[in-house]
């Protein structure tokens, strides 16, 4: 499915037909190149978990990058991009840096930028959501779990657009990508090297003093996991919140349950059900390692094959009404970061986090938020993103206590 499919947010239709009609599809895209593409909840898990049979190492993405040029050497040096027993080992070692003593030592700092972050906008009356609240803390997160000081912050957020918007001119296409992601990997090694002289108590510490060990990164796969730590933790959810947002203004019975009873379990599962609605990562791809039988299809060695998370969130089968936005959806076995097995997202906790804190301060001290302009999808069939978002509130109906 091409890109303006999403940007133009057909995708839901065209999805609830496969799952309906035909939900191991073999599709073939403009260039001629095939691949199935799973919709169903049930066979995206079950792919997830069976990473024998349905590996990464071949490609994680649809679009294909070449494996000689620099932006192929790194998609497969990234954790999604691994098989075993390399993702094994690579994954035990930066698991390190979101330890719950890790995400403790930040959750202060994170709730302190997250009131500050609406702190900024109140008065104002409107904003671009995405640019001005959506898109801070995620960036404020990943920086403090790094190390990045105030200063080059606002660098690491343009180079993370850039990568993930290989498909929208408005970013530049796949050049400007390729320059981002090595400006991003030079800037991670001199990180490196400042905190071999100078440590800290960050990931690029933990895993730099890890490196004196045969159990540590080396210096080119720690500048390629700081390349995915802050692309994969910061856009992705910064979609989520912008989506989130988006849904309870259009589905404002959902955002007055909140505003009725903002507690912190209330908050909690409506970060889950946020997540089940953004699918902040439409997909995520596998190669067939074997023949394998699915739903009386053949699935050949070597065929691509595409796990579409945006579908599968949307499954009647597992979430009854799953058009409507549900703050106290309970189940909610979303696949939003994966359908289990090992490459489950390492951040899930930090994204949780995120999105309680910041969600907390949204419904609580924005009441009456309304979109004021259409809503700017970008070019992608991998990242669900909102590129801007205008929205306007009356200031005078902000609580006192704000």
């Amino acid at each position: 499915m091409g890109p303006d499919v999403f940007r133009e947010r057909r995708h839901h239709q065209v999805f609830e037909q496969l799952r309906e009609n035909d939900p191991v599809h073999w599709q073939v895209d403009g260039g001629g190149v095939g691949f199935w593409c799973l919709t169903k909840h049930a066979d995206v898990v079950f792919a997830s978990r069976d990473p024998e049979t349905f590996v990464s190492g071949a490609g994680f993405t649809l679009v294909d990058i070449d494996p000689d040029e620099m932006q192929g050497t790194m998609m497969r040096q990234m954790l999604p991009g691994m098989d075993r027993p390399q993702h094994t080992r690579h994954r035990r070692i930066v698991s390190r840096g979101f330890s719950p003593r890790a995400l403790r030592l930040i959750e202060d700092r994170l709730a302190l930028k997250a009131k500050t972050i609406v702190d900024r906008v109140v008065g104002r009356g409107s904003c671009d959501f995405v640019t001005d609240v959506a898109g801070e803390l995620p960036l404020q997160a990943i920086a403090e779990l790094v190390g990045v000081p105030e200063e080059d912050r606002r660098k690491i957020f343009e180079w993370g657009n850039k990568m993930t918007g290989i498909d929208d001119p408005e970013f530049g296409g796949g050049m400007e990508a390729a320059l981002a992601a090595g400006e991003m990997m030079a800037y991670a090694d001199e990180l490196r090297r400042q905190r071999l002289s100078h440590p800290e108590d960050d990931i690029v510490t933990t895993l730099t003093g890890a490196t004196d060990g045969a159990d540590g990164l080396s210096d080119a796969e720690l500048a390629v996991f700081f390349v995915l730590l802050v692309v994969a933790g910061n856009e992705t959810t910064r979609n989520a919140t912008a989506h989130g947002m988006r849904a309870l203004i259009e589905q404002p019975a959902a955002l007055r349950q909140l505003q009725d009873d903002p507690t912190a379990p209330r908050i909690s599962a409506a970060v889950e059900e946020i997540l089940r609605w953004a699918s902040p990562i439409l997909s995520f791809r596998r190669t067939a390692s074997r023949d394998v039988e699915l739903r009386a299809k053949t699935i050949k060695a070597g065929d691509r094959v595409v796990l579409w998370y945006a579908s599968a969130n949307r499954d009647a089968e597992i979430f009854a009404d799953p058009f409507r936005l549900d703050p106290g959806r309970s189940p909610n076995e979303h696949v939003t970061f994966g359908g289990g097995g090992p490459h489950f997202c390492l951040g899930a906790n930090l994204a949780r986090m995120e999105l309680r804190l910041i969600f907390t301060e949204l419904v609580t001290r924005l009441p009456g938020m309304e979109l004021d302009s259409p809503v700017e999808m970008p070019r992608s069939n991998f990242v669900g993103g909102i590129k801007h978002m205008p929205v306007r509130w009356d200031p005078g109906r902000v609580p006192v206590s704000a």
